[in-house]
C-alpha cells in the first residue's frame, strides 16, 4: 500500500498541536488534500468546524477580499480545550491581526513607514553588530542550543531596540513571548494551565508597556513605543486596550517568526549539505537563500477567515459565517506553483511564497525579517565552518507557529574578519 493510500479524508490530522510537536508539519497530509480535496470541511473533537484551504491560488483569492473573508471573528483554528477561553464581553486583545477594514488600515498606518525597506535599512549595522557579538560569545564552545544561544537573541535585540526596551528587561520579553505563543506547551506553562499562562504573559506585557507609554506621553522619544503611545485614531488618542494589544503583537511577531526561520533555516542547510556548499561557493545567492528559507520554514502555519456572505472557493460553496483556515506552509509546497516543491533550493527563482501572507494583512515586519535573516546567514556563511545536530530537535506544541524550542548543534566557528 502506498503512503498516499494510507491516508483518507477520515483520518487526516492537520490541526492537532500534539501532532505538530511530535511530527512537524503535516506536509504529506496537505499534499493529499491539495490533490483530492483542496477545500475540505473539517470536523474534529473540541474544535469548531472549518474549511481547510491548502492551495496557493485559493489563499491568494481569499486574502485579497478582506470584506468578504473577515479576520475579526476567528483569528485562528485551535482546539477549544487547548486555547485560552475569551470572555465574550472582554476579548484578550484587539490588534492588527484581528482587525478588518477600515480600522485595520488606520491602525497599520501608525508604524508602517518604520517597516518599509527604507525604514529598516538603517538597522543593518546594528543587526550586524548584534549578530557578531552573539557569534563571538559562542567562539570558545563546541556545542550549543542554537535556539537559546543564537537564533532567539538577534530578533529579540532588534525589536527591543526599536521599542526602546532596556537590555535588563530583554529576558522578560523573551519569557512573555514564549508563554504567549507556547501557551499549549507544558515547558512554558510553569506548572499552570493554558488560561493562567496566557493571562500571566498578557497582563505582564500589558502592565510593562502601560508604564512605558505613560513615560513616553510625558517625554516623547523617537522609538516605536513613543510613536504608538502618542498616536491618534480619528483625531483621538488611541484607546488603551488597542494600544497595549499593539505592543503585544509587535513583541511577539517581532520575535517568533524570525527566530524560527533562523533555526529552521540552519536545520535545512544541515540536512541539505549540497545547498550549504552551493551557498558557501556563491555568497551572492544570500537573498534567494533567505526567500527559500522563509518558504521552506513558513513559520506562521495558519490564520482563519470568516465568510461575510455566501460565496464559493475552488468550486466549493461556502456559507455565510463559516470559517476558513489558510494553511500557508501547504501553499508554499503547491505543485502547481513550485517546481520540485519538496526540494530545498537556495537558488530558487522565482519564489512566490506566501509565508508573509498577501493582501491587506501582508506581514508588517516582512522587510525587517528579511534584513535580519540576510545578516544572520551572511555571518553564519562567513564564520561557520561546520555544523551538525548534536541531539534531537524539540518542536513547540502549537498548530499556529512552527516553533523549534531546542536544537542542539555541534559546530566550529571562525573568528570574524576585521
Amino acid at each position: 500500500m502506498s503512503a498516499e493510500q494510507e491516508l483518507s479524508l477520515e483520518n487526516i490530522d492537520i490541526i492537532g498541536p500534539r501532532h505538530y510537536q511530535a511530527n512537524g508539519y503535516p506536509h504529506r497530509e496537505w499534499a493529499f488534500l491539495r490533490k483530492h480535496k483542496p477545500v475540505f470541511w473539517c470536523e474534529y473533537p473540541n474544535t469548531d468546524p472549518f474549511w481547510a484551504i491548502t492551495k496557493h491560488a485559493d489563499i491568494i483569492h481569499i486574502s485579497k477580499q478582506p470584506t468578504l473573508f473577515l479576520n475579526g471573528p476567528r483569528l485562528l483554528v485551535i482546539p477549544i480545550e487547548g486555547q485560552p477561553q475569551p470572555n465574550a464581553e472582554e476579548p484578550p486583545f484587539r490588534h492588527l491581526l484581528d482587525m478588518d477594514p477600515p480600522d485595520h488600515g488606520e491602525y497599520r498606518a501608525i508604524v508602517s513607514r518604520n517597516f518599509t525597506p527604507r525604514g529598516v535599512s538603517h538597522l543593518r549595522s546594528e543587526i550586524e553588530n548584534v549578530t557578531r557579538k552573539v557569534l563571538d560569545d559562542l567562539m570558545d564552545r563546541k556545542e550549543c542550543d542554537f535556539v537559546l544561544d543564537m537564533s532567539s537573541k538577534v530578533p529579540l535585540a532588534v525589536i527591543a531596540a526599536l521599542l526602546g526596551v532596556p537590555h535588563k528587561d530583554w529576558d522578560q520579553l523573551f519569557r512573555w513571548t514564549n508563554e504567549t505563543i507556547g501557551v499549549l506547551d507544558p515547558e512554558f506553562q510553569g506548572g499552570g494551565d493554558v488560561d493562567s499562562t496566557f493571562d500571566r504573559a498578557r497582563m505582564g506585557l500589558f502592565s510593562y508597556f502601560l508604564n512605558m507609554t505613560e513615560e513616553r506621553i510625558k517625554h516623547p522619544t523617537n522609538d516605536i513605543t513613543s510613536i504608538v503611545a502618542n498616536a491618534t485614531i480619528k483625531g483621538k488618542p488611541m484607546p488603551q486596550f488597542e494600544m497595549l494589544s499593539y505592543f503585544l503583537l509587535l513583541v511577539v511577531a517581532g520575535n517568533e517568526t524570525t527566530r524560527n526561520a533562523t533555526t529552521g533555516g540552519l536545520l535545512a542547510l544541515i540536512e541539505n549539505p549540497d545547498e550549504w556548499r552551493k551557498l558557501k561557493k556563491n555568497p551572492g545567492l544570500i537573498k534567494s537563500a533567505v526567500e527559500e528559507i522563509v518558504r521552506w520554514t513558513s513559520p506562521v502555519i495558519q490564520f482563519a477567515r470568516t465568510a461575510s456572505a455566501d460565496t464559493e472557493v475552488h468550486g466549493q460553496k461556502i456559507k455565510k459565517g463559516e470559517s476558513l483556515c489558510l494553511f500557508y506552509p501547504s501553499a508554499n509546497r503547491d505543485e502547481d506553483v513550485f517546481e520540485e516543491p519538496n526540494k530545498f533550493n537556495v537558488s530558487r527563482d522565482p519564489n512566490p511564497h506566501l509565508a508573509f501572507g498577501i493582501g491587506e494583512h501582508f506581514c508588517l515586519g516582512a522587510h525587517l525579517a528579511r534584513l535580519e535573516l540576510e545578516v544572520i546567514f551572511e555571518q553564519l556563511l562567513a564564520r561557520l565552518e561546520h555544523a551538525e545536530l548534536a541531539g534531537p530537535v524539540e518542536r513547540l506544541r502549537s498548530s499556529f507557529v512552527g516553533g523549534i524550542k531546542h536544537m542542539p548543534i555541534r559546530y566550529k566557528l571562525n573568528r570574524a574578519s576585521t
